[in-house]
């Protein structure tokens, strides 16, 4: 009986059963796209973390930042000499430096894997190669570069770096160019600088290559200067052979030249020093707990997560994610509200206006209880009929927002305060770096199945509010009411 009667009184109000599952079809759409959009926006964060930490980092232990000595620029500087005889004498020299001149024992890697909540930690050393090349006549000339990065990539630690030679007694003419090199445990290449990148040409490293000489270089950096697997790469007077092209995950590439663990400690003169501890926790929820940890037991350095490092994000992919999260939120709330709101009053109006046929239903015997399961029952199907259509709605326009992929730019900024933040591959970390560096990102609007199970969720709420409202208004009616319509 309460199926033949709640399918014949949804038919013959067909026109109210769709206003109300529109009004609910409105905010539920809304919020399946304001989820989805801000899946995407955390998703296009996340790759920009990854270009920085690496995949499946959870957090960074570098050295504690601090204060320059007295008289240190900072600089590299270059000294050539130029014979009295010779003019237009051709000269080259590289100055290989770790990154932002902060290293760590190598013993430290072992104090953090053996904390608390730590899963692995492996080590690696971040290195700065200024290449200076070019040509002076009679006099001595003494070069002095700044301090550079990475050499047309872009990415964290980058930019081109330039030098004013400063002649005496004579004219020069020199080129500075200066990369990045990331010295990696190739004993373990889950964490570290390789593991946001895959191998796209050639081989990575064995285990067996602990201190060959041997590089895997950046897909951007070969590009840029004609290197190919097989080839080779000679830096600071040493010649390595390239195994393989690695093309990073995210758009952008942070180092320029990997090679193993104890070659780059050997070019910086840097034995037994890491610049940078990659740690994985053994669960995320631990993240707080175990950064406290590293922090308690191990003086001397800093330690740096995710989070820490979402907040030197800026740009529009930092714009709108605020926006996605706070005003997009917030609106999807008040439209649901009101979309509840108006379903109820819509649902108590329609009860009121069938008066009569409840009125004469109880004096048939229809107790207040079947009257009101009555009601809740046909606007239910109403909340369920909008959640079909608020579902088709968000579907549709997260799938236009995938479609039209819109730009976001990410700048990666330094924090600039003491300390500064961990560092990621070939970036020695935002907080040692003095520009900002863009990424652009192209956003996407996933739909997970959490959304689906929210937006049903929502779609029953809303039934049951209209319903309890209508119920309530139909419980309160009597026979005599019906008898009054009539008169």
């Amino acid at each position: 009986m309460f199926g033949i009667y709640l399918k014949r009184e949804l038919g013959r109000r067909k026109k109210a059963a769709l206003v109300i599952a529109l009004g609910l079809a409105l905010g539920i759409a809304l919020v399946i796209t304001v989820n989805s959009v801000s899946a995407g926006m955390t998703q296009a964060q996340d790759k920009v973390l990854k270009s920085l930490y690496g995949l499946g980092t959870d957090m960074t232990v570098t050295k504690a930042r601090s204060a320059p000595t007295s008289g240190s620029s900072g600089r590299p500087n270059f000294q050539f000499d130029a014979s009295s005889d010779d003019s237009d004498e051709k000269q080259s020299s590289d100055r290989v430096m770790t990154q932002g001149g902060q290293a760590l024992a190598s013993s430290v890697v072992t104090k953090v894997a053996a904390q608390k909540g730590v899963a692995s930690a492996v080590g690696a050393l971040t290195l700065n190669v200024t290449k200076v090349d070019g040509s002076f006549t009679q006099g001595k000339a003494q070069s002095s570069g700044g301090n550079t990065g990475n050499s047309g990539q872009g990415g964290p630690g980058g930019g081109t770096g330039t030098a004013a030679p400063q002649v005496q007694g004579g004219g020069a003419d020199f080129d500075v160019n200066s990369y990045s090199v990331a010295g990696v445990d190739v004993s373990d290449q889950t964490l570290g600088p390789l593991a946001g990148s895959k191998i796209t040409s050639g081989k990575t490293f064995t285990a067996a290559q602990t201190n060959a000489k041997v590089a895997v270089v950046g897909k951007s950096y070969a590009k840029e200067n004609s290197l190919k697997v097989g080839g080779t790469l000679k830096i600071s007077g040493t010649t390595y052979t390239i195994i393989g092209i690695a093309t990073p995950d995210s758009s952008e590439s942070t180092t320029d030249v990997y090679l193993p663990l104890k070659q780059a400690q050997t070019l910086a003169d840097a034995k037994n020093q890491v610049t940078t501890v990659y740690v994985k926790a053994t669960d995320s929820q631990q993240i707080d707990s175990v950064k406290a940890a590293i922090q308690k037991n191990i003086s001397g350095t800093t330690v740096t997560t995710s989070a820490d490092l979402a907040e030197t994000v800026s740009g529009s992919l930092s714009t709108a994610s605020d926006l996605a999260t706070s005003v997009g939120k917030w609106l999807s709330v008040a439209v649901l509200v009101a979309a509840f709101l108006v379903a109820a009053l819509l649902t108590s109006s329609a009860v009121s206006r069938r008066v009569r046929e409840f009125g004469t239903l109880k004096a048939l015997g229809w107790p207040s209880r079947r009257v009101t399961r009555q009601v809740v029952g046909e606007s239910i199907v109403n909340g369920l009929l909008g959640g079909a259509l608020g579902i088709a709605l968000g579907l549709a326009a997260a799938y236009t927002v995938t479609a039209i992929s819109p730009k976001l730019t990410a700048q990666l900024g330094g924090t600039g305060g003491a300390g500064g933040m961990g560092g990621g591959p070939g970036g020695g970390g935002p907080g040692q770096q003095s520009a900002q560096n863009t990424m652009e990102i192209a956003l996407s609007a996933p739909v997970s199945t959490t959304t689906i199970a929210l937006a049903v969720g929502l779609a029953v709420t809303g039934g049951l509010i209209a319903g309890a409202m209508g119920g309530w208004r139909a419980s309160r009616m009597r026979p005599a009411d019906a008898l009054r319509s009539v008169s």
